[in-house]
C-alpha cells in the first residue's frame, strides 16, 4: 500500500468531506439511546437529502407494501441501519457535483453498484445487505476524488479510455502513480468509515487474498466486484455496455461460489429493478 499517498490524503485540506447530514446520522446511531425522532430531525435539516431518502425508500429495492410518506414512517418500516445507508447515499451525492457528463456517469455507476451489491447480498446471504450497499456505493469514490482535485488530469484518463479504447486501469497507470482503489480506500479511512469498507475498496479489482484473510471480507469484496461487473455489462455509468463481459467466469464468482445460473438470475433481477426505478436514483 502506498504510504506516501495515505499521508498525503490524511493531510490534505482540500479533499471533499463527508457531508454533514451523513456524519451526524452516523454519530447519532453510534449511541444506544438514539431515537427515531432525533434521526428524523437530522435528516429533515437538509430537504434535498430528505426528499431523496423518501424517493429511494419507495423504490422496488426496498419492497415496501405501502407508500412511505414521511421520514418517521421510513425509520419505523426500514429500520435505523437501512435508513443510515440511504442517508449516506442521498447526502454523499453532493461530492459528485458539479454535474457534467463525467460526474453523472460516475454517480450512476456508483449508485448502480451499490444497489446491485445489495441485491446480490440479499439473495445470496454472502454479506450484510447494507454493508454491501455502502461498499458498492463507494467502490469507485477514488475516481470522483481524483476528478474533483484535478479535473483536467482525470479527463486525460477518460479520453484514453473513450478515444483510444484503452482499459481504465491501463489509462490510469499511464497518468497517475497510484490507483483509484488506493485513493478511495484512504479517503474512506479519513471519513472514519469501518475498516471493512477500507479493505473492500482497496481490493475490489485485485481480489488478492490469502487463506488467512477473513472469509466475510473476501465474500463482501467479491459481491462488490460482481456488482461492478453487472453495471459495466449493462452500461450503467459507462458510455457503452460491455456485452462480452462474463461475470460468471470471473474470480469474484469463484470466490463467492456462485454458479452461472445464479449469476444470470442475479443479473436479471438487478437489471429489472434498476430499469423500473432508475429515476429514483438519478
Amino acid at each position: 500500500m502506498n504510504k506516501e499517498l495515505e499521508q498525503a490524503i490524511m493531510a490534505a485540506g482540500d479533499l471533499p468531506t463527508i457531508p454533514v447530514v451523513a456524519m451526524k446520522v452516523m454519530q447519532l446511531l453510534e449511541s444506544e439511546n438514539a431515537t427515531a425522532d432525533e434521526l428524523a430531525k437530522i435528516v429533515a435539516s437538509d430537504p434535498a437529502v430528505a426528499a431523496r431518502v423518501l424517493k429511494i425508500s419507495n423504490s422496488s429495492f426496498y419492497g415496501c407494501q405501502r407508500q412511505i410518506q414521511s421520514l418517521s414512517m421510513a425509520i419505523v418500516i426500514l429500520g435505523f441501519t437501512t435508513l443510515k445507508s440511504l442517508v449516506v447515499a442521498a447526502s454523499v451525492k453532493q461530492v459528485y457535483k458539479p454535474f457534467g457528463l463525467t460526474e453523472q456517469m460516475l454517480w450512476e455507476h456508483s449508485f448502480g453498484a451499490g444497489l446491485a451489491a445489495r441485491i446480490i447480498a440479499s439473495k445470496t446471504r454472502l454479506a450484510n445487505e447494507e454493508e454491501a450497499f455502502l461498499a458498492g456505493l463507494f467502490h469507485d469514490i477514488g475516481k470522483t476524488i481524483m476528478n474533483s482535485l484535478d479535473r483536467d488530469k482525470f479527463q486525460l484518463v477518460m479520453q484514453k479510455c473513450y478515444n483510444d479504447g484503452i482499459p481504465f486501469d491501463a489509462a490510469e497507470k499511464s497518468i497517475y502513480p497510484f490507483s483509484h482503489d488506493e485513493v478511495g480506500a484512504y479517503v474512506i479511512k479519513k471519513w472514519n468509515f469501518p475498516d471493512a469498507l477500507f479493505t473492500t475498496i482497496m481490493q475490489h479489482h485485485k481480489l488478492e487474498f490469502t487463506p488467512a484473510d477473513d472469509d466475510y471480507l473476501i465474500k463482501l469484496t467479491a459481491v462488490v466486484n460482481l456488482a461492478d461487473q453487472f453495471c459495466r455489462k449493462l452500461g450503467i455509468g459507462t458510455r457503452d455496455p460491455e456485452e462480452t463481459l462474463l461475470p460468471a467466469q470471473s474470480k469474484a464468482a469463484e470466490l463467492a461460489n456462485l454458479s452461472e445460473v445464479q449469476i444470470a438470475e442475479l443479473l436479471d433481477t438487478f437489471s429489472e429493478a434498476y430499469e423500473k426505478d432508475r429515476q429514483a436514483f438519478a
